[in-house]
């Protein structure tokens, strides 16, 4: 779930990037926002059931 949010995140990045040049300063937060929520979820792990 968290992962599936982080990959949109980032296609709204590149599509951000590459088309909207007035919202290039809140897709790079959001960014941002995806990189520090995966790494989160990296360190974590996932817990066992």
């Amino acid at each position: 779930m968290l992962m599936t949010i982080v990959g949109i995140l980032i296609v709204l990045w590149l599509l951000g990037f590459l088309v909207f040049k007035v919202t290039g300063a809140l897709i790079h937060i959001l960014l941002v926002l995806a990189v520090i929520v995966g790494l989160v979820q990296l360190f974590r792990g996932k817990r066992g059931l």
